[in-house]
């Protein structure tokens, strides 16, 4: 081969056969003889996205964008998604996507991520400018409906986000995933106007319509998880750990979903000591990589191999933060992989956020996950899971040396000071009052109660499952107490 468009030819051939270093590198070769290909750039830029590539990735796209790629909104907000989610480049990020609006003003992809961006920055007003904008694009767009009301309800007019959501809610027509974040939103507003039997009925249509959105072959397989719960106890703790490092230690903020991880994370970030890290997600990669069919991969890893792992996670990490001192990592399922924590980065530290059974399994229930939670849309399977996620966490508490610290939600609302302290001096760190300091809250929030973090810390959350107590009562012999 000697031509760009020969190269370019193998390069789509390989892709399709999955033999993705093969493609990158042809593309490499096309666009290095005539870089002026466009389409070139842009697959490449895809495809390294892909294989985690993310510094090349933003640049490929960029040149793409240089060499004027057909549909540059597209390009925009896939170098858009990379820079906020991957690069921690938010600012760059919003401008890319007024970029991509700047040449398709009508862009819904464009139009959506940027409002979450504007959120996740507290900027309420712009945000929702950003979903009234979508919506004069499409008026029944769920993601945008949703959003447009929580931001409604964080600023205390319930009563209006309720009478957006109400008569759409019921609408046959729409499509399951509209209607179930419309729905989703329409039980958050209600119960914040506590109304809650109407509440209930909204978040049961709401999860209805998301289990019929699933595809099939991401529904919860109740067996299936047992199976790996027990082949992850089976396999760890494993005999071998990886070399010692000096590049400076995690610190996991770990459990369910929905168990005030990201309020934990929000207050200790403030410690001057402590960078918030958020939901990284260089744990699942290797696992789903890497360390591929996980865990029984591990059974023949030796020193060597962990320490490449090892420094896998924290090449990544310190990527994002070369300069911090302490990073958070909140991912809540890397409960999961607490075993493979402990053998890769023995010097690790691990927060655990409990909450109240009831009121974890009932949060869950009443927040639209994508479809990697795919246990909550039936409260019986969340429960299943939760009690897993028990059984394994006992197992890693009686079986593992790394330190456990337990962050306990209802405490953390009634005297944050004492739990936060309590942390801190695990840690070996000294206290900070900024923790306790709502003003200087971190800049960025990136979870799905993004309102609920930035607001003034309350106890409106805990023992919430008292007002929803008549309709649990069915599955009371189901739920953890």
């Amino acid at each position: 081969m000697t031509t760009a468009a020969e190269w370019s030819q193998h390069a789509a051939r390989a892709s399709q056969s999955g033999r993705v270093d093969e493609a990158i590198a042809a593309w490499h070769r096309a666009v290095s003889i005539d870089p002026r290909r466009a389409d070139d750039w842009f697959n490449l830029a895809y495809f390294l996205r892909v294989s985690r590539r993310f510094p090349e990735a933003s640049a490929a796209y960029g040149e793409a964008l240089r060499y004027g790629v057909a549909r540059p909104e597209e390009a925009y907000v896939n170098r858009a998604v990379i820079l906020s989610e991957h690069l921690d480049r938010p600012g760059e990020a919003i401008e890319a996507l007024q970029a991509a609006l700047a040449v398709e003003p009508t862009f819904l992809p464009a139009l959506l991520n940027l409002g979450n961006l504007l959120e996740d920055h507290g900027d309420s007003e712009a945000a929702r400018a950003a979903y009234e904008r979508a919506l004069a694009v499409d008026p029944v767009n769920g993601r945008a409906l949703a959003r447009r009301a929580a931001i409604l309800v964080h600023t205390g007019d319930v009563s209006r986000a309720i009478d957006q959501l109400r008569p759409l809610s019921a609408r046959v027509s729409l499509d399951p995933v509209d209607h179930a974040e419309i729905n989703f939103a329409l039980g958050q507003a209600l119960d914040a106007a506590q109304d809650y039997d109407a509440a209930w009925i909204a978040f049961t249509d709401a999860n209805r319509s998301a289990a019929a959105a699933m595809p099939a072959a991401t529904r919860y397989d109740p067996a299936a998880h047992e199976r790996y719960i027990a082949a992850l106890k089976r396999q760890f703790p494993l005999p071998v750990r990886a070399e010692p490092s000096e590049r400076g230690a995690s610190l996991f903020v770990c459990g369910m979903f929905r168990s005030g991880s990201t309020l934990a994370e929000q207050m200790l970030g403030r410690h001057a000591a402590i960078t918030p890290g958020g939901e990284l997600d260089f744990i699942p990669a290797l696992v789903a990589g890497a360390l591929h069919p996980y865990p029984t991969t591990l059974a023949r890893a030796d020193r060597r191999a962990l320490t490449a792992v090892r420094n896998a996670y924290l090449d990544a990490r310190d990527q994002l933060h070369p300069r911090a001192r302490l990073v958070t990592d909140k991912r809540p399922d890397n409960f999961l992989h607490l075993g493979l924590i402990t053998a890769i980065m023995p010097d690790a530290q691990v927060i655990h956020t409990v909450r109240d059974p009831r009121d974890t399994i009932l949060s869950v229930f009443f927040q639209y996950f994508d479809n990697s939670v795919s246990y909550s849309n039936d409260l019986t399977q969340i429960a299943h899971w939760f009690r897993n996620y028990q059984s394994l966490m006992r197992f890693w508490q009686e079986r593992l040396s790394i330190p456990i610290h337990q962050v306990d939600y209802d405490r953390l609302v009634h005297d944050p000071r004492a739990e936060i302290d309590a942390v801190l001096t695990s840690l070996g760190l000294p206290w900070d009052e900024q923790c306790l300091a709502p003003e200087r809250a971190n800049n960025l929030v990136r979870t799905a109660s993004v309102w609920q973090v930035r607001a003034s810390l309350h106890t409106r959350s805990s023992k919430r499952w008292q007002n929803y107590a008549r309709h649990l009562a069915p599955l009371e012999d189901l739920l953890p107490v």
